[in-house]
């Protein structure tokens, strides 16, 4: 039995692609969500997915490494495969450009990458989806941000454990626990199928050698044995609802905006959060001076749907006035950002329990 916790109409089909013109963007596909939970697993997914929709290449852009706060966290990651991994052959599914991947390499990991948008010359990147008949098979394997992806999880990673033969696996997606927590209802993405919580996670597993949570909460982790994989939980999974002031962020920029229009506004992030949080604003009524990216991929090109321009943070400064207001949309980044930009505007961390 599933029941319905949220739903979103006209949602980017990939909100990290970008386009070359704003016609293009515009004109680009959009899907629904509508988000349910199954009563007897307890895992969280859109009930309207069609993979079908998704077709990931060369302009989808989701490198964040260019920050200088994710590198922070792609350490932490790092310590914890060392905890358990540091020996051992690996393979990590969804290496996308390959930026963690070479940091493994060079700190001394033996890896292989597979990814379809992969766009370098590494000749240990296969550049293609993960199946059974790509005959790989490693010691451990790294999956980062990519079982979110996968219609049925489950099967998915038994796929990946008989493929494998087992092994263990290092699993890290984003937290549901946190978005419920924060109302953080730009973090909900048609190209997410699947959102988890802490328990569901361990849930899967007979045996989990280490859990927790990283990236300031945002996201979560475990280690597992691949072996003790299970189709359903031991236990009774707990039901969930959501806030009903979940959206009420967006109103809340909206007031700011039209408060005082001459004042200026941009959003900092045209990645996922900031490329629904600034189609939300636009249908709102309201619409940002800039919408701001440090990843030079990004910049000069436009949003699916809203056809909003990506500009550089140096753009962005020399056009909006001291004391625009920012909408910075993770906290995470706020004190860089600060940093970056001279504390010259006002902040607006948006997921932050301040801003709802």
């Amino acid at each position: 039995m599933q029941h319905e916790l949220y739903r979103a109409s006209g949602l980017p089909v990939l909100q990290n692609r970008t386009f070359a013109s704003a016609e293009q963007a515009q004109v680009s596909g959009s899907a629904d969500i509508v988000l349910v939970q199954d009563s007897r697993s307890g895992l969280i997914f859109n009930q309207a997915f069609d993979a079908s929709k998704l077709c990931y290449d060369a302009d989808y852009q989701n490198e964040q490494a260019h920050s200088a706060q994710f590198q922070q966290h792609l350490n932490d990651v790092e310590a914890i495969l060392a905890r358990h991994f540091k020996s051992k052959s690996l393979i990590e599914v969804g290496c996308g450009k390959g930026y963690f991947l070479e940091t493994l390499r060079g700190l001394g990991y033996a890896i292989t990458g597979i990814d379809p948008s992969y766009e370098g010359d590494n000749v240990e990147v296969i550049k293609a989806p993960f199946t059974r008949e790509l005959g790989l098979a490693a010691e451990a394997i790294v999956l980062r941000h990519v079982l979110e992806h996968i219609s049925d999880p489950v099967s998915f990673l038994a796929e990946i454990a008989r493929a494998n033969h087992g092994g263990q696996i290092y699993i890290e997606v984003p937290c549901f626990d946190w978005i419920v927590e924060h109302n953080a209802w730009f973090d909900v993405f048609y190209e997410h199928v699947n959102y988890f919580r802490r328990a569901d996670l361990r849930a899967m597993f007979g045996t989990v050698l280490e859990a927790g949570h990283l990236f300031g909460g945002q996201y979560l982790y475990i280690v597992a044995d691949l072996s003790t994989l299970r189709r359903m939980p031991v236990e009774a999974p707990s039901l969930l609802t959501l806030s009903e002031h979940f959206t009420a962020s967006l109103d809340r920029a909206v007031q700011i905006i039209q408060a005082a229009p001459e004042q200026g506004s941009a959003i900092w992030g045209a990645s996922s959060k900031g490329v629904i949080y600034s189609l939300f604003l636009q249908r709102a009524g309201v619409a940002v001076d800039r919408v701001v990216d440090i990843n030079p991929a990004k910049q000069g090109r436009y949003l699916p749907l809203s056809g909003v321009r990506v500009s550089s943070p140096q753009e962005a400064m020399d056009a909006l006035p001291k004391g625009a207001n920012l909408f910075v949309m993770n906290s995470n980044y706020l004190e860089e950002i600060k940093r970056m930009t001279g504390g010259r505007y006002v902040y607006h961390a948006v997921d932050s329990a301040s801003f709802q």
